[in-house]
């Protein structure tokens, strides 16, 4: 099924578009990295982190990715799983079915057009089309909390804080009418 809001066609997603997720992703550390944000996601474009091209690959093989387009550019993506990371053990299982937001991303160059919102609007569809009541993320809690904030401002609740290293996080959860 693909979607259309504000001109943005949200559509399913797979190995084809590794590489625009790739860039997106490289797109958003250098984006975030002249804002003067070098911790969130470090300073290395994503695409050559070790691991960073295999967990890409791996989200649009092994789970439920999500393209977000304007006129056919890819310009926004999603990824949802069953749960938290494995790679996150401080992250408790919600101990109930739910869906869990693996990955957002979006090309910097599109930013304020609503395309982060929309995709998190078309997980809040899938969770409730799957008969799941839940859906969590969890993100970056630094820097001021702004991200954690974006979250709220799209129907998310805070629930637990973590810690990966130093690195601060804080898990998000929305119900869902399934």
């Amino acid at each position: 099924m693909d979607d259309t809001t504000h001109d943005i066609r949200i559509r399913p997603g797979g190995p084809a578009d590794v590489p625009a997720v790739l860039a997106m992703l490289d797109g958003a550390v250098a984006w975030m990295n002249a804002r003067g944000n070098t911790e969130q996601w470090g300073t290395v474009p994503y695409s050559q982190i070790p691991g960073g091209v295999e967990r890409v690959q791996g989200y649009a093989a092994d789970n439920s990715p999500y393209l977000a387009e304007l006129d056919g550019v890819p310009v926004g993506a999603l990824v949802l799983d069953t749960g938290p990371s494995p790679k996150m053990p401080m992250i408790a299982p919600a101990g109930e079915p739910e869906l869990y937001v693996r990955l957002l991303v979006t090309d910097r160059r599109y930013a304020g057009r609503g395309i982060g919102a929309a995709l998190l609007a078309r997980a809040v569809e899938e969770t409730g089309r799957a008969g799941v009541e839940l859906l969590r993320v969890d993100c970056w809690a630094g820097g001021g909390g702004e991200l954690v904030a974006y979250y709220e401002r799209n129907g998310f609740t805070r629930t637990d804080s973590f810690l990966s290293g130093t690195w601060p996080g804080q898990v998000l959860a929305r119900r869902v009418s399934a």
